[in-house]
C-alpha cells in the first residue's frame, strides 16, 4: 500500500485498521473528513458509537486551496512526521503522538484530539486557557534545546540539518513572510481601503532593510530544529493540556521564527478581539493576551536557561553567561519575525479569523491597521525593546 495515491474515506478506515496498532481495529467502521487547510487530507476514523479514535492525515501534491497549479513535495509528510516524532521524544507532553507514518504514501496516523479544542478557535471567542502560553513555552524550550549546538553532537546535528531540509516548504514561508507582502503581488489580499498603509510599507526603505536581514536569518541560520508554523490554529488546549500538531514546515532555522510566529498570533488576537466580543470582554482579552505573551516568552527563556546549565554538551557553549548571550539575540530575533507574521496575516496571501472575522467593516479595519502599525513598530524597534515587560509597554503605546 506504499505507492502513492489519494485516499477515499473508506480508504482511509482500512488504512488506520492496518497501522493504528489499536487492540480492536475492525472496531473502525467510518471515516469523517475534517481537514480545513491548504495542504492535506485530513480524517477522523470513528468505531461503532460515532467515536473518534485516531487520525489519518495524508500530504496532498498540491496547495489544496489553490489546486494542481501550485504543485508541493509529498516528502513534508516524512519531515513532518518526523519533526513531530524528535519534538514527542523531547516534549512527549505538549507533542501530539505519531501512531505510525508511511513516507510513501505520504500519510500518518496520529493520535485523536476531539478532547482538546483549536486555540485559535478558543481565543477568538473569549475564553482564555490560563495554562496554555506557559504550556507553549515549556514545549518550545524543550524542543528547541534538545535539536540545538547546546545539546546534539555537532557531527549529528550537521546530518540532522541535512535530513530535515525543506526547500519547497521554506520557499513557502519566504515568499510570504518576506516578500510579497512589501511587492505587488497578485496573491497579496488585502481592502482596497488599506491601500495607503500597504504602500507605505512597500516604500518604507528602513522597513525593507530590516526585512531583508530578517530574511537572510531566516535563510541561513539553523539553530535549531524548528516546529515552522506554530499559530494558534497549530496548538490544541484543554483544561490543563496543550499538543502542537501540523510540522510539516519543520526546518532547521533561527529559533527566533517559532518564538515570534507563536507570540504574532497572540497579537493578531490582540489587534482583532474589540472587533469580535463587546468592549468589556475585549478589554479583558487584550490583557490576558498581554499576559499569555509574557507568560510564554518567560517560559520559554527561563526553560532553555534551566536545560543550558544542566546539559549543554559543548565545553565552548557551557561558558557562563553565554545561553543567556544567545537568548538576547533569540529575543530580538523574536520580535522582527513577530512584525513579519503581523503583517502578512493582514494583508498577505493566508489570513486569520482574528481580523477577518470582524463583520463590520469600519471596525475590521481599524483592526487592520492596527495590526500594520504594530507589525512594523516591532520589526523597527527590536534592537531597542530590553525584555518582555518592555514590548508589553510599547504594545500599549502602540494602541
Amino acid at each position: 500500500m506504499s505507492e502513492y495515491h489519494t485516499l477515499t474515506a473508506a480508504g482511509a478506515v482500512d488504512y488506520a485498521r492496518q497501522y493504528a496498532g489499536l487492540a480492536d481495529p475492525q472496531s473502525l467502521v467510518d471515516a469523517l473528513e475534517v481537514g480545513d487547510g491548504n495542504l492535506n487530507l485530513v480524517f477522523k476514523i470513528l468505531d461503532r458509537q460515532g467515536i473518534s479514535r485516531v487520525i489519518v492525515k495524508q500530504a496532498l501534491p498540491y496547495v489544496r486551496c489553490v489546486g494542481e497549479s501550485w504543485p508541493l513535495t509529498l516528502d513534508r509528510a516524512r519531515i513532518e512526521a518526523e519533526t513531530l516524532l524528535i519534538h514527542g521524544r523531547y516534549c512527549p507532553r505538549h507533542t501530539v503522538r505519531i501512531l505510525h507514518h508511511d513516507p510513501a504514501l505520504a500519510v500518518m496516523i496520529q493520535e485523536d484530539l476531539s478532547d482538546h479544542a483549536i486555540w485559535r478557535c478558543e481565543l477568538l471567542t473569549g475564553t482564555y486557557y490560563p495554562h496554555a502560553a506557559r504550556q507553549l513555552g515549556e514545549y518550545l524550550a524543550q524542543v528547541l534545546f534538545h535539536t540545538s549546538d547546546f545539546y546534539q553532537p555537532p557531527q549529528r546535528k550537521k546530518a540532522d540539518v541535512a535530513r530535515f531540509t525543506n526547500p519547497e516548504m521554506c520557499q513557502i514561508t519566504e515568499d510570504l513572510f518576506f516578500t510579497e507582502p512589501y511587492r505587488i503581488h497578485e496573491r497579496n489580499t488585502y481592502p482596497t481601503a488599506l491601500e495607503p498603509e500597504v504602500a507605505a510599507l512597500r516604500a518604507d526603505g528602513q522597513l525593507n532593510l530590516a526585512i531583508a536581514g530578517l530574511k537572510h536569518r531566516f535563510l541561513s541560520q539553523a539553530e535549531a530544529l524548528l516546529h515552522g508554523d506554530i499559530h494558534s490554529g497549530s496548538v490544541f488546549v484543554a483544561d490543563g493540556r496543550l499538543k502542537a500538531i501540523d510540522a510539516e514546515f519543520g526546518f532547521y532555522g533561527p529559533m527566533g521564527f517559532d518564538m515570534g510566529t507563536a507570540i504574532g498570533n497572540l497579537l493578531l488576537n490582540y489587534c482583532g478581539l474589540p472587533g469580535l466580543l463587546a468592549l468589556r470582554e475585549a478589554a479583558t482579552g487584550r490583557e490576558q493576551r498581554l499576559q499569555d505573551v509574557r507568560e510564554l516568552w518567560l517560559a520559554f527563556s527561563e526553560g532553555f536557561l534551566a536545560l543550558a546549565a544542566e546539559k549543554t554538551a559543548d565545553a565552548t557553549l557551557a561558558t557562563p553567561g553565554y545561553a543567556r548571550l544567545f537568548l538576547h539575540h533569540v529575543w530580538h530575533d523574536t520580535l522582527g519575525f513577530c512584525g513579519t507574521e503581523l503583517i502578512r496575516r493582514t494583508i498577505g496571501f493566508a489570513h486569520v479569523a482574528d481580523l477577518d472575522g470582524i463583520s463590520e467593516e469600519a471596525m475590521r479595519l481599524d483592526c487592520q491597521r492596527h495590526a500594520l502599525s504594530l507589525g512594523k513598530m516591532l520589526i523597527m524597534a527590536a534592537p531597542h525593546i530590553g525584555d518582555v515587560d518592555a514590548l508589553i509597554a510599547r504594545i500599549r503605546q502602540n494602541g
